[in-house]
C-alpha cells in the first residue's frame, strides 16, 4: 500500500478541528461584543421595532415552520400578522391585464370579510395586491427581502412607506441589507409560514410564486390558484397547481370559505 505523505494522524486532525473551532468561537464572541455590532443594533432599534423568537409577540405560526427567523424587524402593526386572517397572494412580476381583472374582482369582497392580505412587495402582482388592498380600505402585510431602509424595486418607495404606517412591513434583514438573490426564497418561507392560505394569481411554469406555494404546502397551509387559458404562459404555473390538487378560485367566496370554520 502506498502511504499518502500528506495524510495527517488522527490526533493531529482532531487538534486542528478543535483549534479551528476555538478560533471561530473567539471570533464570534469578539464580533458579538464589538462596538460596531452594538451600534448597528442601536440603529435597528431606533429605526424599527424588533420581535425575537423568544418573545411572546412573535407570530406563533412561524414557530411551527422549518427554520423560523430568529428575529423580525418591523414597522407598523405587528397584530396584522395574525394567522387566522392572513391570506398570502402571489403572482408574476410581469403580470398580464388578466391578473388586474382577477384581483379587482376578488379583493373587495375578500377585504370586506376581514381578511388581511400578505405579499412580498415585489414588482407585479405583489405590489398590485398591496396597492389595491389599501385602495379598498383593507389591511395588508408586506414581507420584504431587504433592510427596512432599502426600497426594492425603487418605484415602490411611496407604497412601502404607506404600508409601514397603515399596515405592516416585515423583514428578517437588518438595516442596509440590499436585495440579494438568495434573500427572496428566504423571504418566501416567511410569507408561506405566516399565512393561513396562499393564493397564486399568475405564475410561469418555473417561478418564485410556485416556490411560495410549495413552501406553503410543506407547512400544511391551504393552496389556491386562479385558472387561466391553457395557452397563456403566465397561467402555466397556476394550471399546474390545479392539476396537482390546488383549490380553484372562481370567485371571492372560494377564498372566504377557507377562513370560515365555524
Amino acid at each position: 500500500m502506498i502511504k499518502n505523505e500528506l495524510q495527517l494522524p488522527t490526533e493531529k486532525i482532531i487538534d486542528n478541528l478543535l483549534t479551528c473551532s476555538l478560533k471561530k468561537r473567539e471570533l464570534f464572541w469578539r464580533n458579538f461584543t464589538s462596538p460596531i455590532l452594538q451600534k448597528r443594533l442601536a440603529q435597528n432599534l431606533y429605526y424599527s421595532k424588533v420581535v425575537t423568537i423568544i418573545d411572546k409577540k412573535y407570530p406563533p405560526q412561524l414557530l411551527e415552520t422549518f427554520a423560523p427567523p430568529v428575529a423580525l424587524f418591523y414597522q407598523g402593526k405587528l397584530s396584522l400578522s395574525n394567522y387566522a386572517t392572513s391570506l398570502a397572494i402571489v403572482g408574476a412580476r410581469e403580470n398580464s391585464p388578466y391578473a388586474v381583472t382577477v384581483l379587482k374582482r376578488l379583493l373587495p369582497e375578500v377585504i370586506s370579510s376581514g381578511i388581511v392580505t400578505l405579499s412580498g412587495l415585489a414588482q407585479g402582482v405583489d405590489s398590485l395586491v398591496h396597492k389595491l388592498t389599501m385602495d379598498y380600505q383593507g389591511r395588508t402585510v408586506a414581507v420584504i427581502g431587504t433592510g427596512l431602509d432599502v426600497v426594492y424595486p425603487q418605484n415602490n418607495a411611496i407604497l412601502q412607506d404607506k404600508i409601514s404606517t397603515s399596515g405592516l412591513l416585515l423583514t428578517e434583514y437588518g438595516l442596509g441589507q440590499p436585495p440579494r438573490r438568495y434573500h427572496f426564497p428566504e423571504r418566501n418561507r416567511i410569507i408561506a409560514g405566516l399565512c393561513r392560505s396562499t393564493l397564486v394569481v399568475e405564475a410561469r411554469q418555473h417561478s418564485g410564486s410556485l416556490i411560495t406555494a410549495n413552501l406553503a404546502l410543506q407547512e400544511n397551509r391551504n393552496v389556491l390558484a386562479v385558472p387561466g387559458a391553457i395557452n397563456a404562459p403566465l397561467s402555466a404555473g397556476t394550471n399546474a397547481l390545479l392539476a396537482a390538487g390546488a383549490k380553484p378560485v372562481l370567485n371571492a367566496s372560494h377564498i372566504i370559505e377557507e377562513f370560515d370554520y365555524t
